[in-house]
């Protein structure tokens, strides 16, 4: 019988991982009522056809490798309700007190035809980006919000090539629905009633304002019955997801929002909107600035040098938009 002490690298199953953790048998999150952990489960053999591609990600930020994993449900992912129960148990681990222990399928027990698990490793949220949301294909080949968990190992792991997701040959650029975006996403609170310790909705007053200010522009172009959409990039060689702000199909303006009107706030626009430009389809759009109040005139100035629109909030409207 395995203890409590398994190592990185052994083989166990789902019944003896339960004999000794507690949690259950079917499903892949496991939030165990017995001991303070959070059984992970991922399955490429069945896990790709919901759509779940779990591994090491490809990363270019130098922080440290990354273990993504795929929340739970067939439709739209969610924190709250019943169907949001287990991906919640993950992004709660912290406040709850738990764990996240995560296993990977890896053939089958010698004379049995039980699955065989091997153990990856003890991990946590990270702790500045705790999850992404993207759009992927259910079984049935419907497009649906789901809710992808960034693990940091606690464990000193071995990041094997066998585990990890293999790096896309070339870059996708697909549109999705302009909701799509960590800000829409409600979270629950904390059993104090506080906020939750690992949070990827904005907290802070600028990001409140700029996810603010994206609906309120998103919401005018709809009522002008213009199309409106993001757009989900995700870079050869990597598996991290870039989303863009606003685009509007009619008059082809990609637009990036900021929370605040200051000079950095429109650099990092600025560098953002020549990022993205260059990997959205129809090519060449038109770029644009979506600031809360009208900026200095020597940013309207630069971004008048650069060939970028700005449109910002004027009192009840926005100023700027064709």
């Amino acid at each position: 019988m395995i203890d409590r002490n398994i190592r990185p690298g052994e083989f166990t199953t789902r019944l003896e991982m339960k004999s000794v953790f507690g949690g259950g048998q079917g499903m892949g999150i496991h939030p165990s009522s017995t001991t303070p952990n959070v059984l992970l489960y991922t399955d490429p053999s069945s896990g790709e056809q919901w759509g779940y591609y779990d591994g090491w990600a490809p990363t270019d930020d130098g922080t440290g490798p990354i273990f993504e994993y795929t929340g739970d449900g067939d439709g739209d992912q969610v924190f709250k309700g019943r169907h949001g129960q287990r991906n919640r148990a993950i992004l709660m681990h912290v406040d709850d007190g738990r764990g996240l222990r995560l296993f990977k399928a890896d053939g089958k027990v010698p004379g049995s035809g039980a699955k065989r698990q091997r153990y990856i490793g003890l991990f946590e949220l990270d702790t500045e980006l705790p999850y992404v949301v993207r759009q992927a294909p259910n079984t049935k080949g419907q497009l649906r919000r789901v809710i992808v968990f960034r693990l940091r190992p606690i464990d000193t792991l071995e990041v094997a090539d066998r585990d990890s997701i293999t790096p896309l040959p070339k870059t996708e650029s697909v549109p999705v629905p302009a909701e799509l975006t960590t800000s829409a996403m409600v979270e629950p609170e904390a059993n104090h009633g506080g906020p939750i310790s690992r949070s990827a909705l904005p907290r802070t007053d600028v990001s409140r304002r700029e996810a603010s200010l994206c609906d309120e522009f998103r919401i005018l172009l709809e009522e002008h019955e213009r199309e409106v959409k993001r757009f989900q990039i995700r870079v050869a060689g990597l598996s991290s997801s870039l989303l863009t702000d606003l685009y509007d199909a009619d008059s082809h303006i990609l637009y990036e929002a900021k929370g605040a009107s200051s000079r950095e706030s429109v650099r990092m626009a600025i560098g953002q909107l020549m990022d993205y430009r260059r990997h959205v389809t129809p090519s060449d759009p038109n770029l644009a600035v979506l600031l809360p109040q009208e900026p200095h005139p020597d940013l309207r100035d630069l971004l008048d040098s650069v060939n970028i629109g700005l449109v910002y909030r004027h009192e009840d409207s926005f100023t700027g938009w064709t």
